[in-house]
């Protein structure tokens, strides 16, 4: 009982500081052997300013000089130099690099990897592992690296997730070069990655000729160097890149760190930042250490303090004959504490020695847990010697009250097996109850006065203690129901009440078990609840959407044909798009020459913040009108289908299948108008769409795009933008405003929700075709959190079966002469079977009653501490002006299911396992002489 719960605290020590790696040890999984990585450091060829270690970077200038001639640059608010495409110039590490330095490329890039299950977007590392600079970024697990331009190594992960194997060969979608996988290798510190590994220039270089403009801006690849210099690339070395641009990870610098003097960026607004941002990440997890640990203590206490009272009333005679023979109170209670120092110490060396060989012994489990490879086993003593003195303490405070117990009974009640009288502590219940009723009072001011969790949770840890503090008055209390139950149950009643020096501890025991479970299990089924309130869905239930723009297009047809095939379709509702420009537009939608069409909101429908001067100079009753202005109030809404402006071009089925019932606008269709969803767009019953030509001719500084103008009468229906469709746009109405239509995709709706065995058969369908196609069903709101629940249940459960089966083996040593003396009458076996099962079955139902009483209290504190928080961030952000925010709801959920599981199937368990081990006869006894 003391043992397992060290050896889980020593196996999570162990865990936790061997996973913990030391700053040599990151800088070789980072660097290899190298001294240094350079890369560029994002802010154009200007000046910047670097963070020692932790990757931040400010440009020195706000007017950076160096532009390449002819090239239109931009300046950024954070000083970032940007081409006329909007991208940051770029700059070429090596420019950095210290003369005579040893460099080794190492460049990533991401790419659409066919698999055995379909495509998988995987990151692809040009970096000759072999080389000795390398050594510690990667550690091959079987095979080899590549060593030709048409190799590849993988990460297990890769492998895992994949379906291929070392010797498959790898297909890129869109690339007409093939790979062998010749090598699978891990990255020591993320073990699931999923990475793809190659020589420098055997794959980037050529598969970017083969992508477009977009998809390299949208995914680029990013060279970096290792560097091996001569001595050390010193913090002076590291500020010489800075001035050309380029950023440096520094093994030196990490191992000694510059002192702050010496670092230019933390005289900046972004350093001075940094240093005084503090999220008390480190006060917090002290603050769940020392919690975890008290409650842990208590919990042990509790449960062996029974424990050692049935030891006691076992070793009576024993005890008896100490006195007999000259022996005080003392000697008595040092007998008994010592058997718990005793017990404490075995179990301080047994769980100690048991949590580090089953740390060694499941160490890959536990790397692969932790997502790293550990730098080594590391014990640090001093912290397995608090462990083991934890234990030793919790024997000893645990054996406290069963040593005063058996001091206080006399030498002839202990030699004759009599029980004499037990009077109950009447000043403990009523400390209790101050401490409970304190304990309200806090939560219910932390409810609604604060917003810190603290004071809530230091409230609720109050009124638990004092719940404790009185359990034995509240037994009392308990027993007043025994006159309206049957013989058996009414007896194992009145026997807890009568002796509650032993049920007391057990039902405090089960008491604090339930309560902290069902806090957890109440504030888990609240931040559901919340989550499933916040959930946005982006179809009716149940419905299937299917659709692409570009490239993709072209595989519509093969990819509703898979859905009609494995899902059990009922309509299907086709939609198109507007486009602008030539046919080659409907597949290249970024490239020179191809528009699009946007909506065009009239000014005074515009929330005033999105209007010159914004949110300057309002007053903050101003601000926070904002929030209930219908024009500052955006569409909570998201579309299954790519749209990019919300119109989708269809007919009356459309509304069908976005479950809008409205009979009006289904009228306006097929009449040839348009339905409009947001009222924000409507002017003067028209809605105006603007032309532009061209996509790659949009000003970049931040103004407005530009283009003809044209009106389309609408109908506006009541419905507000269902399912992120702002607008329908009959075929017809398109036609007569000269714009073009291409496929968009499709709409299904089904008789019932696909199976898993559908969806996977879907899923297999889809990546045969090797297509980036959406599909997407409508699957609800799906909840992870009964799994949680689940275990909380389970915990408790053991818990109180455990605490009450040592109440009901004190239960019946103390009760053994009357269960003989039912034996010689010639009662039944069973008898003993009931009186057992009953006992044990009263102290879980009354732990477990109290228990769940108990732990909502804490829940509801946390929740209303949630609100007063956010609700202070609702009005700070309404006086800085952010009027599309929602007014938070932080809704409190008891799981009445778990709470009716841990009440009735927990006590039947307890006692029909009490009942089933049992023994239906008495030991043997020899009848004390004299």
């Amino acid at each position: 009982m003391i043992a397992l719960p060290i050896m889980g605290v020593t196996a999570a020590d162990v865990t936790i500081r061997s996973s913990q790696l030391t700053t040599a040890q990151k800088a070789t999984r980072d660097l290899g052997a190298a001294d240094a990585r350079l890369r560029d450091a994002g802010q154009g060829p200007q000046p910047v300013y670097q963070a020692p270690v932790d990757g931040g970077v400010v440009a020195v200038d706000d007017d950076p000089q160096g532009r390449s001639a002819g090239e239109a640059g931009v300046t950024q608010e954070d000083g970032s130099v940007v081409t006329s495409d909007g991208v940051p110039a770029p700059v070429d590490p090596l420019v950095a690099a210290p003369p005579g330095a040893r460099v080794l490329s190492d460049t990533s890039g991401y790419a659409p990897v066919r698999t055995k299950f379909g495509l998988l977007d995987v990151e692809v590392r040009e970096l000759k592992a072999a080389d000795p600079l390398a050594a510690g970024i990667t550690e091959l697990v079987r095979g080899r690296f590549p060593t030709a331009q048409d190799e590849m190594a993988a990460t297990t992960g890769f492998l895992k997730n994949s379906g291929l194997h070392v010797g498959s060969q790898v297909l890129v979608r869109g690339f007409d070069r093939t790979y062998t996988v010749v090598g699978a290798y891990d990255l020591p510190s993320q073990l699931d990655a999923e990475q793809l590994n190659a020589l420098p220039g055997a794959f980037l270089a050529p598969y970017d000729a083969t992508r477009s403009q977009v998809d390299k801006l949208m995914q680029p690849a990013t060279p970096t160097y290792l560097v091996a210099v001569r001595g050390d690339f010193t913090w002076d070395m590291v500020k010489q890149a800075n001035t050309r641009g380029v950023y440096v990870d520094s093994r030196e610098v990490r191992l000694h760190l510059p002192a702050r003097s010496d670092v230019p960026i933390y005289t900046t607004a972004f350093g001075r930042s940094s240093v005084l941002y503090d999220s008390g990440g480190k006060a917090q997890a002290i603050a769940a250490g020392v919690t975890i640990g008290g409650l842990s203590m208590l919990e042990i206490c509790l449960l062996a303090g029974p424990a050692f009272a049935v030891g006691a009333r076992r070793s009576r005679r024993q005890l008896g004959l100490v006195g007999a023979n000259g022996g005080d109170r003392r000697h008595i209670r040092a007998i008994v504490l010592s058997s718990g120092l005793v017990i404490g110490a075995a179990a301080a060396m047994v769980g100690t020695l048991l949590g580090v060989v089953v740390t060694v012994l499941l160490r890959g489990t536990l790397e692969g847990y932790v997502g790293q490879r550990f730098g080594g086993l590391t014990l640090r003593p001093l912290e397995l010697a608090g462990a083991g003195a934890l234990a030793v303490l919790t024997g000893v405070l645990a054996a406290i009250v069963p040593a005063v117990t058996a001091s206080r009974q006399s030498v002839l009640a202990s030699l004759t097996g009599r029980r004499g009288m037990r009077r109950a502590n009447r000043v403990l219940p009523i400390v209790g109850f101050y401490l409970l009723a304190l304990g309200v009072g806090v939560v219910f001011y932390a409810t609604m006065h604060s917003d810190t969790s603290y004071t809530a949770a230091g409230g609720a840890a109050l009124a638990e203690s004092g719940l404790v503090m009185m359990t034995s008055a509240i037994i009392g209390a308990f027993g007043r129901l025994g006159r309206w139950l049957p013989l058996a149950p009414r007896l194992a009643l009145r026997d807890a009440v009568r002796n509650r020096g032993r049920t007391a501890p057990a039902v405090a025991a089960v008491l604090a078990a339930v309560a902290g479970s069902v806090a957890v299990a109440t504030y888990s089924a609240s931040s559901a609840q919340e989550e499933r309130q916040a959930y946005i869905a982006q179809l009716p239930r149940g419905e299937v959407a299917v659709g692409a723009v570009g490239e993709t297009a072209g595989d519509l047809g093969q990819v509703r044909a898979a859905v009609e095939k494995n899902y059990p379709v009922s309509g299907r509702v086709d939609v198109s798009r507007l486009y602008v420009g030539p046919d080659s537009c409907t597949r290249q939608v970024a490239e020179p020459g191809c528009g699009r069409v946007d909506l065009v909101m009239p000014q005074r429908n515009k929330c005033p913040s999105d209007s010159d001067p914004g949110v300057t100079g309002m007053t903050p009753e101003q601000r926070e009108a904002m929030a209930y202005d219908w024009r500052c109030r955006g569409p909570a809404s998201l579309s299954a289908l790519p749209l990019d402006n919300g119109v989708v071009v269809g007919g009356p089925a459309v509304l069908h299948v976005l479950g809008v019932r409205d009979g009006a606008a289904e009228q306006a269709l097929a009449r040839g108008e348009t339905v409009l969803f947001d009222r924000g767009y409507e002017d003067h019953g028209s809605l105006k769409l603007m032309v532009i030509a061209d996509v790659t001719k949009e000003p970049q500084d931040g103004s407005d795009p530009t283009g003809p103008v044209k009106a389309v009468p609408v109908h506006l229906a009541a419905a507000r933008v269902p399912y992120g469709v702002t607008a329908v746009v009959p075929q017809k109405a398109a036609a007569s405003l000269g714009l073009r239509t291409t496929p968009l995709g499709s709409y299904y709706t089904t008789t019932q929700m696909p199976t898993g065995k559908q969806r996977q058969a879907l899923n297999s369908d889809v990546a045969k075709i090797g297509t980036e196609t959406t599909v997407y069903l409508e699957r609800g709101y799906i909840s992870d959190g009964n799994l949680i629940l689940l275990a909380l249940t389970l915990f408790a459960g053991v818990i109180t079966i455990g605490a009450a089966g040592i109440s009901t083996g004190l239960a019946q040593t103390d009760a053994e002469p009357d269960l003989r003396t039912l034996a010689a009458i010639g009662a039944a076996g069973q008898v003993r079977r009931t009186l057992s099962g009953f006992q044990c079955a009263a102290v879980a139902a009354m732990g477990v009653v109290l228990g769940s009483v108990a732990g909502v209290l804490p829940a509801v504190a946390l929740r209303r501490a949630d609100l007063h928080r956010r609700l202070d961030e609702y009005h700070r952000a309404l006086r800085s002006g952010w009027g599309d925010v929602m007014v938070p709801h932080v809704p409190v959920v008891v799981p009445w299911g778990t709470l009716a599981l841990l009440v009735v199937a927990v006590p039947l368990g307890a006692g029909l396992l009490a009942a089933a081990v049992t023994r239906s006869r008495p030991e043997l006894g020899r009848r004390a002489e004299g």
